[in-house]
């Protein structure tokens, strides 16, 4: 019989950033089923902070971390700045552990011109040791609601109904 250990949702408490060249963010356009553009964005800085908890205890495991961090002064805060064709920032403002306890959801703000969109981005947590958290994610956009918006356009050239947003960070 052997034993399986499961990776915890968040390291401990503290500020986490992304080194030089361990992320990466993607741009795609779709026109209905085709992809009208694919374009490597540059993420020019990513962060976590994961606060103290009242008990001041930093042991437990990510869901209990994550469940104990419900109050708005404890939620841990993902910020992901991006450069290039998308100058935007996206910043959680609430993170969701899923059942399984290697997704997690966050409803946050894309802000791209001083003006802040709603997003859902789901995150899939790859690997989470000691003061290290590897994670991956995906959002889907309207493109035409984010244009309305945010005056956010992209070529003539290029139509869109929809825009996916990719990201990958390992913040150490």
């Amino acid at each position: 019989m052997t034993t399986v250990t499961l990776p915890t949702v968040s390291p401990p408490p503290g500020r986490y950033a992304v080194a030089p060249g361990r992320s990466f963010a993607e741009l795609t356009a779709y026109y209905g089923p085709l992809a009208t553009l694919r374009r490597r964005v540059t993420l020019t800085g990513a962060s976590l902070t994961i606060p103290e908890t009242e008990s001041g205890s930093g042991s437990g495991s990510g869901s209990e971390l994550m469940s104990q961090s419900e109050s708005a002064d404890a939620r841990p805060v993902f910020r992901f700045d991006l450069a290039g064709t998308m100058k935007a920032s996206l910043v959680s403002e609430h993170v969701e552990p899923l059942a399984d306890g290697r997704h997690l959801q966050l409803l946050a703000d894309l802000d791209v011109r001083g003006v802040a969109f709603p997003v859902l981005l789901r995150l899939r947590v790859v690997r989470c040791a000691e003061g290290r958290m590897l994670v991956v994610g995906s959002t889907r956009l309207p493109y035409r609601l984010l244009r309305r918006a945010t005056g956010f356009r992209l070529p003539w050239s290029r139509p869109a109904t929809r825009l996916r947003l990719l990201l990958a960070a390992e913040f150490a």
